[in-house]
């Protein structure tokens, strides 16, 4: 039998199982998926479970049920390319004939003093759920602060203040306005309805260091009972570690098929892989699509075509459960139509995938 191993049952590997799965592929493959939970989670969604207004469970995707398919649960310790094996932490390993590489990414604190250590994260379910306890058990007119103003600081901010309406929360941003990669219009309506809302906004952030209930901006000192590191992230420790050419965000340098250059047989996806846009859930599933062309040719013995350019349809984001904002194409969407959107993509997400 020939070995194909997807580690990582992100939204990069569902896409490609759920393809493979679908298609006929010939009989001696079978298809190993490497994670350490027993399920698919829904991470564009982690800011509603730390604000206490989404379950664990309803963040679950079960992974496929197809007898083509394996699933094997653990911690990778590291990835050996040149003996095709994956090992993990508790010692054994995973032989494959072809990789795929989708192990997500972290939290990058840039340095800060204390951010790893005081700073909760929203980037891992388990982290997420320790958010979770943290920012439910401030008391009354507790002091909330989010370290980044992109999205996964905003949506959990707005998502808190429907939940907490007690809460003092303050977003803590580098950028001029919030939201800075979006178009102005965009700014402004999220930027007005956190004021609204009584939300502080900082911009021109400079964070000094974290202490355990404190983040030093600009050498004030700004008390906190909880805080939430939301300030940019990086590939997963396996992925930095890895001796292979990498963009300067320490993303793995890929040729025009996802491969990595020197071993053709292991791809890289989602959070992990060089590519022309930010990284996203809609981007790991397009590139998981090309993939799986890419994987098909392979097996038939043929070159695969080129792929062509990857187009992303746009971006939603959540203000608490009943207005949004996004971009489409060219549009600007603000107010309730783009909260909706949202919620259909996401029960669209879930009925297909489960």
């Amino acid at each position: 039998m020939r070995h194909l191993v997807i580690l990582g049952g992100g939204y990069g590997g569902m896409r490609i199982a759920g393809k493979l799965l679908s298609q006929d592929f010939p009989d001696d493959i079978r298809i190993t998926i490497v994670d350490r939970l027993p399920y698919h989670v829904l991470k564009t969604e982690f800011y509603a479970l730390a604000a206490g207004t989404a379950s664990d469970y309803k963040l679950r995707v079960s992974f496929p049920a197809d007898e083509r398919v394996n699933t094997v649960f653990g911690e990778v310790s590291r990835i050996d390319l040149e003996q095709k094996q994956v090992h993990f932490a508790d010692e054994n390993t995973l032989t494959y004939n072809w990789l795929v590489i989708g192990l997500g990414c972290e939290d990058k604190y840039h340095g800060i003093p204390g951010a790893s250590e005081h700073a909760h994260s929203i980037q891992t379910i388990s982290a997420t759920r320790k958010t979770y306890e943290s920012l439910n058990n401030v008391k009354p007119y507790g002091q909330i602060t989010i370290v980044g103003g992109g999205l996964s600081g905003v949506e959990l901010a707005a998502e808190l203040r429907e939940s907490r309406a007690d809460l003092n929360i303050r977003i803590l941003d580098r950028g001029d306005c919030i939201l800075s990669p979006y178009p102005r219009k965009l700014q402004k309506y999220v930027s007005q309805w956190f004021r609204e809302h009584d939300v502080e906004l900082v911009s021109h952030a400079c964070v000094e260091r974290v202490e355990p209930q404190a983040v030093i901006n600009s050498g004030q000192e700004l008390p906190s009972d909880s805080i939430v590191w939301t300030a940019g992230i990086q590939p997963n420790r396996i992925v930095r570690d890895m001796d292979l050419a990498k963009d300067k965000y320490g993303r793995i340098l890929l040729n025009e098929f996802h491969q990595v250059p020197d071993h053709p047989d292991v791809y890289v996806v989602g959070d992990c892989a060089s590519l022309e846009f930010a990284p996203s859930a809609q981007l790991a599933e397009a590139q998981g699509e090309q993939i799986v062309d890419v994987l098909q040719a392979t097996w038939k013995n043929e070159t695969p075509d080129p792929l062509p350019r990857i187009k992303l349809k746009g971006v939603l984001g959540s203000l608490g459960k009943k207005e949004g904002f996004g971009v489409m194409g060219n549009k600007t969407l603000i107010g309730r139509v783009p909260r909706v959107l949202k919620s259909g993509v996401l029960w669209m997400y879930r009925y297909h995938n489960g």
